[in-house]
């Protein structure tokens, strides 16, 4: 289970839901998410130690395609059901008004 979704961790989760039959390779899920590789790679690893992501490698020759081999991942079922349950969680406690002190009730101006 995923504790917590900072944000960079929702924004891989939503570039991952945009098309979760599709497998990308970190970097396209970086360039989807607006995040770094060195943000992108560590979330991955953990969303798939929480079996939401599953990966593989591709199977192809780097001398022939002329680039290492890409890393491939895609939401697992469960994956998908969770991530898309705590993206519109996160969605609808974002939108709720806080509760809290009216501005100026500490005595200051607003």
């Amino acid at each position: 289970m995923v504790a917590r979704l900072t944000i960079p961790t929702r924004l891989v989760l939503a570039a991952l839901l945009e098309d979760p039959d599709t497998a990308r390779y970190g970097l396209e899920i970086g360039e989807v998410a607006g995040l770094p590789s060195g943000t992108v790679h560590p979330i991955l690893a953990r969303l798939e130690g929480s079996g939401w992501v599953v990966s593989q490698w591709e199977d192809v020759d780097p001398a022939a395609a002329g680039r290492p081999a890409r890393r491939y991942y895609r939401l697992t079922d469960e994956g998908r059901a969770r991530a898309a349950a705590r993206l519109a969680a996160a969605d609808a406690a974002r939108r709720r008004p806080r509760l809290g002190l009216a501005p100026g009730a500490l005595g200051g101006t607003s």
